[in-house]
């Protein structure tokens, strides 16, 4: 049976007894974007170097992903190090290597995480998911232009990429908000690694907001995850509705925050992250 293309693309190998936190990859021209891997799958890759490691202590609560450099086309070590365990908690820090054509090492990628052993306690949701609706009526997004949008069934709601790049821009209540259902292109039962790539799942929100494309890229990505493995399991491979918006644009810079639900309601992960831009 064939591997999921998201699957093929988190493939990692140990790098051998004497590298016990190291594992060996290679980037995947299925999520290839404009220069690089799409980010959210380089994210996923930190956070699967992390599952995948013997000492691992419970689940991902949270990921910070530093992007130093595009990652290239071809292979790549990663390390995984657990710099700290407590009896609930552990804190893990992560580097991506990759050659140059020269042959030198470079670092690519780092990020830090948090893993824990989640007990039941008294809980709540102050933050509800919008009244938007899942129909498959509503039309697929579909870009010519990068592969990795071609791995997800993305089905907007309002905001999206502008049909008419003016300058105009959206202002107003609207402002940069996002909405849209999305999942796995073929679909695939969500866990920690999609959900993270999915939080990624956005265009620049300068691009809404200005109606210029000018060139952006994530600088830094973090990801807080409130669900557990069970309850990921439970929304199978169904769409989930993820929200996006910018809170401040100035200089070069933004940021934006997303929310992701499934279907049923539940807050699955929220995330924020900072973005380069260009004039």
């Amino acid at each position: 049976m064939n591997k999921h293309p998201f699957d093929q693309a988190l493939r990692l190998e140990a790098a051998g007894s004497d590298r016990p936190d190291t594992w060996l990859g290679a980037s995947s021209p299925a999520y290839w974007n404009m220069v690089g891997p799409f980010g959210g799958t380089t994210a996923a890759t930190a956070l699967q170097a992390i599952l995948l490691h013997p000492s691992l202590l419970g689940e991902p609560i949270a990921l910070t992903v530093n992007y130093a450099s595009a990652l290239a086309e071809g292979p790549f070590s990663i390390t995984a190090t657990p710099v700290r365990t407590n009896r609930s908690t552990q804190h893990w820090t992560v580097e991506l290597l990759q050659a140059d054509a020269s042959g030198a090492e470079g670092v690519v990628m780092t990020a830090t995480a948090v893993t824990a052993a989640r007990r039941e306690t008294w809980s709540a949701n102050d933050t509800p998911m919008p009244a938007v609706g899942f129909s498959d009526a509503l039309p697929r997004l579909r870009f010519g232009t990068v592969e990795w949008t071609n791995r997800y069934d993305m089905r907007p709601v309002r905001g999206m990429i502008p049909q008419v790049w003016d300058g105009a821009g959206q202002g107003g209540e609207e402002g940069s908000l996002t909405q849209l259902w999305v999942r796995d292109e073929p679909p695939r039962p969500l866990d920690f690694p999609a959900l993270t790539a999915m939080a990624d799942a956005f265009h620049p929100r300068v691009w809404l907001r200005r109606a210029t494309r000018v060139p952006a890229g994530t600088v830094s990505i973090t990801v807080y995850f409130h669900a557990d493995s069970r309850q990921l399991a439970q929304g199978g491979g169904g769409h989930l509705l993820g929200q996006a918006r910018g809170q401040h644009f100035r200089n070069g810079f933004f940021d934006q925050v997303v929310q992701v639900w499934n279907q049923a309601g539940a807050l699955l992960a929220t995330s924020s992250q900072m973005v380069y831009y260009k004039e």
